[in-house]
């Protein structure tokens, strides 16, 4: 049974990640009809909600596009940033999502704020705290750091509504500013289901990951 969970916990985000891929690789190489650019599209949307001081700044890398919410920035990659196709449109438009989203005071982004620093250092020690419960035999720790790989779960899931919150503003605010039309707003929507697949696979396979921990304890305390 731990085989076949340890399996699906690689083969899950492996298929989510390769959705993304194919819906990339297909969507970068259709231009949107009016030509505009991911920066174009983010500075219509923001410059709507009266955003008209927040930066967009060009960042290295593949789609590793963010918003900053600590320096109030939205970050595209160059492909994003300079490209006028419809994934770029998608992309650009979901980060503003969460400048949106920021600037309204979402409630599941600022418990995921909160729950940020947390969650990122008990992470990092999850699977030390549990070497050093089985070195010194203490069942307490091992399921202390067991809770600690919980709370990554946690994260995730309020990770969750933030990220289809988002692309719900995207897609919205693409249809009032009227930047795509019904067969680019399909391109956006087919962009967007993927990305939010990846955060689903994520969630699932923390949950396996936890669950399989919780196996193998279980089964120990039963010897």
């Amino acid at each position: 049974m731990n085989a076949i969970i340890f399996l699906l916990i690689l083969i899950i985000p492996a298929l989510a990640q390769m959705a993304v891929s194919l819906n990339y690789s297909k969507y970068k190489q259709v231009t949107n009809k009016q030509k505009l650019t991911g920066y174009d599209v983010a500075r219509k949307i923001l410059d709507k909600h009266d955003l008209k001081d927040m930066y967009i700044v060009e960042t290295k890398g593949n789609l590793t596009d963010h918003y900053d919410p600590n320096k109030k920035v939205i970050r595209l990659s160059s492909d994003i940033y300079h490209g006028d196709t419809i994934a770029a449109m998608a992309v650009a438009a979901h980060e503003c999502g969460h400048a949106i989203q920021d600037k309204e005071g979402y409630a599941y982004m600022r418990f995921r704020s909160f729950l940020f620093p947390v969650v990122n250092i008990a992470t990092g020690l999850s699977y030390a705290i549990i070497a050093l419960g089985l070195l010194l035999e203490s069942l307490n720790l091992i399921w202390l750091g067991i809770a600690c790989v919980g709370s990554g779960l946690l994260f995730q899931i309020v990770t969750l509504p933030v990220e289809i919150d988002a692309s719900s503003r995207a897609k919205k605010e693409l249809d009032n500013l009227k930047m795509a039309d019904i067969n680019e707003q399909q391109g956006v929507k087919n962009m967007l289901r993927a990305a939010a697949s990846t955060y689903l696979a994520g969630v699932l396979s923390s949950a396996l990951e936890l669950l399989r921990l919780i196996m193998i304890l279980t089964n120990r305390e039963e010897r």
